[in-house]
């Protein structure tokens, strides 16, 4: 059967991520063949030195591909079967800002988690909208497949304010852990098991993994990281083939007391910023957070091979490779495009999936993809501990979307106040009268 060639759009073209999906979707064009690829972004420079690298990959590897960069959403989303949106609105600049404003007040600082997820929760929700809108008038057929983080405000504010647009929230952080899991299980791929799981986004856990035949793997899996978290046998040998950074692996290690919190399951890493946050605050360093490490270490590595690329007019010998989460967004892309019903962790409305939990929560769950979309699989009853933590976390979220279509500052008042990684509603103001502040060019005026 001949497969019919698709029409890529990556919104979010000058992303540091965009060159591992072009490595990703080359590596693929047997079983996803391109006809098209297009690059959007706001920032033209910023796009340009990402987008001239690829398309001198692209030429090399695939010429009849037809490449197209642009900042006009016209000329981007015409004729196009799939967005593959990963945009951060307000750069690593304004994530800095996101995780060092809390730690002035003693609160942890991160991306997606607590008051600065928040933060850039609020920023999103807009850029992520906008694209929607471009890709309904220009190319309403298409699907976007967004992992834009933090996912699950992304999620909840598209559920709400445009609950009939053909968008699907992915996260890529279960596939790193379950790379992780491969390698502690002695298994080639991650694709040699199979997962039952639940939560929310960066928010969830484990309960079930078997092999092909059937083989229950949690056991071994278990006992591994209740004592080592997700360090895998190479790096405990200290010969680990890839340099894991400090503040990464520091996560994989509080795995294991996350862990002991419940025995019958697996916890995603991001719990450990809710569960331990005062541990999180004590190891970080005010002066210098992880958008720090990641504009010294990948956005001048990415950078700099792409400038390589071009100065030399050739690929060849890049160092540029498909990401983790590269892997993911093609085999969706593919389950949606041939029905393949491919079996995926996505982020849907739950809609009784979890029988004793919100309808309209956004969660984390096992589903079928067909070329109509995501079919969620049920889940059943979950325990009361992941459920109370849950019911609180989707309540943040819903504040936070509702603060930014209402322009109320109550309610983002408290949602920062009910995060758990903040110690009361006098810390949660101060924050939040700091981030107004930062996020002055981008937040809708709250009143």
């Amino acid at each position: 059967m001949t497969l019919k060639k698709q029409s890529i759009l990556v919104a979010g073209g000058g992303s540091t991520f965009t060159p591992g999906i072009i490595m990703m979707l080359l590596d693929n064009l047997d079983t996803f063949p391109i006809r098209q690829i297009k690059f959007y972004d706001n920032d033209g420079d910023r796009q340009k030195q990402i987008a001239d690298a690829c398309e001198i990959i692209l030429n090399e590897r695939a010429p009849e591909i037809e490449f197209v960069a642009t900042t006009d959403p016209a000329t981007a989303f015409t004729d196009i079967d799939f967005v593959m949106a990963h945009i951060r609105v307000g750069k690593y600049a304004m994530r800095e800002k996101d995780e060092k404003i809390p730690l002035k007040y003693g609160v942890i600082g991160q991306e997606t988690c607590g008051p600065g997820g928040i933060s850039y929760g609020m920023r999103s929700i807009g850029g992520v909208l906008e694209l929607i809108d471009y890709m309904e008038e220009y190319s309403p057929d298409a699907w976007m497949l967004n992992y834009s983080n933090p996912a699950a405000i992304v999620a909840e504010a598209t559920r709400k304010l445009r609950p009939n647009s053909r968008i699907i929230n992915i996260c890529d952080m279960p596939v790193g852990i379950e790379y992780r899991m491969a390698d502690i299980l002695g298994l080639k791929s991650r694709k040699d098991f199979v997962v039952r799981y639940y939560g929310l986004n960066h928010f969830g856990w484990w309960t079930d993994i078997r092999d092909h035949e059937g083989n229950d793997l949690m056991p071994k899996l278990k006992e591994w990281v209740h004592e080592h978290g997700y360090v895998t046998p190479e790096e405990l040998a200290d010969a680990s083939e890839e340099e894991v950074e400090e503040s990464w692996m520091h996560t994989y290690e509080k795995a294991k007391e996350v862990s002991w919190l419940d025995e019958d399951t697996l916890p995603n890493t991001y719990l450990k910023y809710y569960l331990y946050p005062q541990d999180e605050v004590a190891i970080a360093n005010p002066d210098y957070t992880r958008a720090n490490e990641v504009m010294d270490h990948r956005e001048k590595q990415v950078f700099s091979e792409c400038n390589q690329v071009v100065n030399y007019g050739s690929g060849a010998k890049t160092t540029l490779k498909a990401d983790d989460h590269a892997s993911y967004i093609v085999d969706l892309a593919r389950a949606l495009a041939y029905n393949t019903r491919e079996r995926m962790l996505l982020i849907v409305p739950n809609n009784g999936s979890i029988v004793n939990f919100d309808p309209t929560a956004m969660v984390e769950i096992p589903c079928i993809i067909t070329s109509n979309g995501p079919e969620p699989l049920v889940t059943g009853e979950i325990p009361r501990f992941q459920k109370g933590l849950m019911e609180q976390q989707v309540a943040v979220e819903k504040l936070v979307v509702e603060a930014w279509s209402e322009g109320s500052y109550q309610k983002l008042w408290q949602a920062i106040t009910l995060s758990r990684t903040v110690p009361n509603a006098r810390v949660a103001k101060q924050i939040l009268d700091d981030l107004i502040e930062a996020n002055a060019s981008y937040w809708p005026e709250l009143s």
